[in-house]
């Protein structure tokens, strides 16, 4: 059986109007990508605010204090690694926000086999999605009234290598 295309859109916040417009896709696709969700997890050292953030600064400023604030586990096997409950809320609201602030930020698919969504170095902000749960998402955009940024429209799918061919 033949895997579904997958397509990369690019999602840093310096490419949308205002950073929230960003945050607004990222919600939208934690609430329809649910069924299709593993673990969602951020580092959370070092996180630091993104200049593209306007409205949440100070809410976000205090998260990331409260963090900051917690005792750091000890010991040789330790993971700085946090996962955040998308059926809470409160936690997705503190997980979209504290994504892009973040050194690595991750949306898994089930059994972390499949990456959906990723900030690297709070600057690189990417989505794969396979062209069902891209469909779902985008119609999901546009329902909630937002647009899907033009470039992301034209985007085309392209066929996962074979895991034979995989990091080759």
């Amino acid at each position: 059986m033949a895997e579904e295309a997958v397509t990369t859109l690019r999602a840093e916040l310096g490419r949308f109007g205002r950073g929230e417009e960003g945050f607004a896709l990222l919600e939208v696709f934690l609430e329809v990508g649910r069924p299709w969700l593993g673990p969602v997890v951020l580092d959370p050292v070092g996180l630091r605010l993104p200049d593209d953030m306007t409205d949440d600064r100070a809410l976000v400023q205090g998260l990331i204090e409260e963090i900051e604030a917690e005792p750091v586990a000890k010991g040789l096997f330790r993971s700085t690694e946090r996962e955040y409950d998308m059926a809470d809320p409160q936690a997705r609201w503190d997980y979209v926000r504290l994504a892009h602030c973040a050194n690595l930020a991750t949306v898994w698919g089930e059994g972390r086999r499949t990456t959906y969504f990723e900030v690297s170095g709070r600057v690189r902000a990417t989505y794969w999605l396979p062209e069902s749960l891209k469909v779902a998402y985008f119609d999901a955009i546009q329902a909630k009234g937002w647009a899907v940024p033009a470039d992301w429209l034209t985007a085309v799918g392209k066929q996962p290598k074979p895991w034979w061919k995989r990091g080759s």
